[in-house]
């Protein structure tokens, strides 16, 4: 999830503690500094040392200000046994660091952190923050696994197996917030537990009158509709958290600016839309889509059996 601005500020002073270049006893800056070297308000520098603090990176001296701590937080943990360092646990503690501050807030140094290992002994597991988000990606997606067998038994079987894969993502995305973003359209990750999605697609539809090239797209899209409504929930969710406010709450203060659009009369069906107890949720726009996307699959698919009937004269 992208980091609310308090949050970059302070991984920004966390970084330099964790670095050296400010030690124990040292001044941090204040609440004025942070507010005239970054330009935020001074709820937002109060939000930056009250996490520090919380974390145990800084402490309030009385006459002096906010010093680095010299005990407490993930600075002063310490050192693990870096032999017991697998690339197992490293991953793990990739994903939880991204779950918690997504991929902004991933960094070597910071999964070193939070296993309480030097950076360096990181890259003798990966070769940069690149591969280990590779193995990230791989990790989350055969934390669930798709089932096997899988349904075959009824006429609509390719539906179900469709939907299954599209659930099974949806859940993930909204597990790892990080992930949808990660992944590309363009660029696929060749791994072989997204390729598995793919390949759970594909064999759903064999059979239907498809060629090759239409089951690829069909699968690809389908992985697009869901990646595409799921990227979505990273930055809702730091909107929330950055701000306190729910997405209803936000919809609520815009009222006014609606009815004076819909008072114009040039939007009449919108108009009407404004009044409306209307559910826009994510995972109701979620349900809409993949169900009206297996629809239109059916319908192609009918219309294919359909054509192929009349050309064999059946």
């Amino acid at each position: 999830m992208t980091d609310a601005i308090y949050q970059r500020i302070a991984r920004e002073i966390r970084d330099r503690i964790e670095s050296g270049e400010l030690r124990p006893g040292d001044r941090v800056p204040s609440t004025r500094e942070i507010t005239v070297n970054w330009g935020v308000a001074m709820a937002t520098a109060t939000k930056v040392l009250v996490t520090l603090r919380t974390e145990g990176f800084v402490r309030s001296v009385a006459g002096v200000g906010t010093v680095v701590s010299s005990e407490g937080g993930e600075a002063a943990r310490p050192r693990a046994q870096e032999t017991d360092l697998t690339g197992e646990r490293l991953v793990l503690a990739a994903v939880r660091v991204a779950d918690a501050e997504g991929l902004d807030g991933l960094s070597m140094r910071r999964v070193a952190s939070q296993l309480g290992v030097a950076t360096m002994s990181l890259y003798r597991h990966v070769e940069n923050k690149d591969e280990l988000v590779l193995r990230m990606i791989d990790h989350v997606l055969r934390e669930e696994e798709l089932p096997d067998p899988a349904p075959r038994n009824s006429p609509q079987a390719w539906r179900e197996r469709l939907e299954v894969s599209a659930r099974l993502q949806w859940r993930l995305f909204q597990e790892h917030p990080w992930l949808a973003p990660a992944m590309s359209m363009t660029r696929p990750q060749l791994l072989p537990s997204a390729v598995a999605h793919t390949e759970w697609v594909l064999s759903a539809l064999d059979g239907k009158g498809l060629s090759l090239e239409e089951r690829m797209h069909a699968a690809v899209t389908m992985f697009g509709f869901v990646r595409g409504v799921a990227v979505n929930i990273e930055p809702e969710a730091e909107q929330r958290q950055h701000t306190g406010i729910t997405g209803d709450e936000w919809v609520d203060q815009q009222a006014p600016a609606l009815l004076d659009i819909a008072a114009t009369g040039r939007f009449p069906m919108f108009s009407r839309a404004v009044g409306a107890d209307l559910d826009l949720r994510l995972d109701t726009l979620f349900e809409f889509g993949l169900a009206r996307m297996l629809d239109g699959i059916g319908e192609w698919i009918s219309g294919r059996s359909t054509l192929t009937e009349r050309r064999t004269g059946m």
